[in-house]
């Protein structure tokens, strides 16, 4: 399998950049602390298992997180230059002539589960009350532009455990020209968001169904706050936008190599590897990169070997294939 290790020679003209996204496979290609091309990981969720996103990330030159407050968490592990660029919009699902709006109130995201506890009473009291769309079920992204196009509210409930929150759904809400309600504290007024200019906030959930009401009743003020939403995400929070503020402040580095992992050795960058291939379940190439610090470092050994442990017992036992591929 090829690695990144040889990627500078082989390919046929040089990335200017290697760009980790964060998927549902745990990947983790080996010869990222070598190869002569600045990487760059991307953290959608940085306030999900923060402490092990901030280990992880010493293996990369540049730290994108897609929340705000994290910066100083990844500074102090070594990353010198994390940067925040919050999730944006796809504008190319929000554009068409207008449809008509028959959803009073609608919310697309997760239900279920102990993190969305609130999201889900709240919801549920209020669909029996005005017409909701059917917020219990996940929507593809066409589906859930197309909702919140037909709607005249879209609420965000914030997960409980980060109750700041308000994802993507801020700007997929705002730019379908639907008036975003939300909770403060928020991270809206860091993205340069007003209260009562581009949102409406609440601070308490028993506030909600009397801004409801007042904002469906008062359809002047509402398509006033919605319409100065819209322009500022479509002015300011886009992909493209993202993309080209990216690209900027990268070449604004000048290409340095900045990853903490490229001064350690090998027995501890694969030490690295070996942990985030345990927190992910996958035991076989946790167990591969273990056998090939054991001919190493003796700390490190006895790391990985803690490491392990703690993934077998943790997780339901799984078979450990000693044969199986691995990246390096």
């Amino acid at each position: 399998m090829r690695t990144f290790t040889n990627l500078s020679s082989s390919a046929r003209k040089k990335p200017d950049y290697i760009f980790h996204p964060e998927t549902d496979f745990p990947l983790l290609p080996w010869g990222l602390a070598e190869v002569d091309i600045p990487t760059v990981i991307f953290h959608t969720d940085p306030y999900a298992y923060t402490h092990r996103r901030v280990r992880w990330s010493r293996l990369f030159d540049h730290v994108v997180l897609l929340h705000f407050g994290f910066e100083d968490c990844f500074k102090q592990a070594g990353n010198p230059r994390p940067m925040t660029l919050a999730h944006a919009v796809d504008v190319e699902y929000f554009e068409g002539p207008p449809i008509e709006r028959v959803f009073e109130v609608s919310s697309v995201g997760r239900t279920e589960g102990e993190n969305y506890t609130t999201r889900r009473e709240m919801l549920t009291e209020l669909s029996a009350t005005f017409r909701t769309n059917e917020w219990w079920r996940l929507h593809p992204y066409e589906e859930m532009a197309m909702t919140y196009r037909a709607s005249k509210i879209v609420l965000n409930i914030p997960r409980d455990d980060f109750p700041v929150d308000v994802s993507l759904r801020f700007a997929e809400a705002m730019a379908a020209g639907a008036l975003f309600i939300t909770r403060l504290p928020s991270e809206l007024p860091s993205l340069g968001f007003e209260e009562n200019i581009h949102f409406v906030a609440f601070r308490e959930r028993s506030e909600v169904p009397g801004l409801l009401r007042c904002y469906l009743k008062d359809e002047k003020a509402r398509g006033r706050i919605a319409e100065a939403g819209r322009e500022k995400v479509l002015r300011e929070h886009t992909y493209n936008r993202r993309a080209k503020t990216l690209l900027e402040l990268l070449e604004r580095d000048g290409c340095r190599l900045h990853a903490p992992a490229r001064r350690w050795s090998e027995e501890r960058v694969r030490l690295l590897y070996l942990d985030f291939f345990s927190a992910q379940r996958c035991l076989e190439h946790a167990w591969l990169e273990w056998r090939k610090i054991a001919g190493g470092g003796l700390r490190e050994a006895a790391a990985g070997a803690a490491l392990l442990l703690r993934a077998w017992t943790r997780w339901p036992r799984r078979q450990v294939n000693a044969d199986a591929p691995h990246s390096s």
